[in-house]
């Protein structure tokens, strides 16, 4: 299992070949067995093909222009230019899932503490999902790229997928690269030890 793990990629070129539905059903039930806190299962999935991703790609364009204009994450303009590459990356995918947090908090309400917990544990269970399907993807030799720079583009995406909780989302397809492994923290520099 950890050399499956250690072959994982993030893939940012895919090729023109699509993704069967079997397949992608196939990832999100991978996603679906992830553990989550207290087993609330925060999560649905939404996958965009075809003339939809065309429509999306469209919106998250136009969530990128606002950013530049009136930004929701000022602090982080400096990779604004990376979320405009997301786009790319998306354009080039056959499917792009997005997952949803079903039980999310919006991102401008003032939270208990209960809340915080509770939110935190739900975005870790996402997590957990996530990556398994990255995991799945790659078994049944796709590639991924797990997705963030979503948020760049948060307003618009939520209009279009008529949610408030949008969490992350997915490119999948067929790899048209094989990128080496990225540099890893040594795993004896990440423990400490305690008796």
């Amino acid at each position: 299992m950890i050399s499956e793990i250690a072959e994982r990629r993030s893939i940012r070129k895919y090729k023109e070949k699509p993704v069967p539905q079997a397949m992608i059903k196939e990832i999100i039930q991978a996603g679906a067995l992830a553990p989550s806190s207290k087993n609330r299962q925060p999560w649905k999935f939404t996958v965009v093909t075809g003339n939809a991703k065309e429509e999306m790609l469209e919106v998250f364009r136009q969530g990128l222009e606002r950013e530049r204009i009136s930004p929701l994450l000022p602090e982080s303009a400096g990779h604004l230019g990376g979320a405009a590459y997301t786009l790319e990356i998306m354009r080039q995918a056959p499917a792009v899932i997005f997952c949803i947090h079903t039980l999310g908090l919006s991102l401008s309400q003032t939270l208990t503490v209960e809340e915080r917990v509770s939110e935190i544990c739900n975005v870790q269970s996402i997590g957990a999902a996530l990556e398994n399907m990255t995991l799945a993807a790659a078994g049944l030799g796709l590639g991924s790229l797990w997705i963030c720079d979503t948020y760049f583009a948060q307003p618009e995406l939520c209009r279009w997928l008529q949610t408030e909780g949008l969490a992350a989302a997915m490119a999948i397809g067929y790899a048209d690269e094989a990128p080496a492994a990225r540099p890893r923290k040594k795993v004896d520099e990440m423990i400490e030890w305690r008796s």
